[in-house]
């Protein structure tokens, strides 16, 4: 049986339930800021980006076994950037 997805959104809708999971294991292990979204970007550029034909059961296997420290990092790194000033000139 093969499940075909029409948009990224119905994809992020039906495997909710394994980013919840993964996002209560995140807060056990101390990472309180990570959010559902954060760990689904930070899949789609770090690991799907140059996939194709991924099969449900691998998306979810991906957001399980992500690396807490590198999700991490990326948070951070993502919140540090939306966080600095734009560069303004001085006139």
């Amino acid at each position: 049986m093969t499940i075909e997805f029409s948009s990224k959104e119905e994809l992020y809708q039906r495997v909710k339930p394994a980013l919840r999971a993964k996002k209560q294991e995140l807060k056990r292990c101390g990472y309180f800021y990570i959010k559902e979204v954060d760990i689904w970007n930070y899949l789609i550029k770090s690991r799907w980006q140059q996939s194709h034909s991924l099969m449900l059961s691998d998306v979810v296997d991906d957001i399980l076994n992500v690396d807490n420290k590198k999700l991490d990092h990326y948070v951070k790194t993502n919140l540090s950037k939306q966080t600095q000033p734009s560069n303004l000139e001085v006139i």
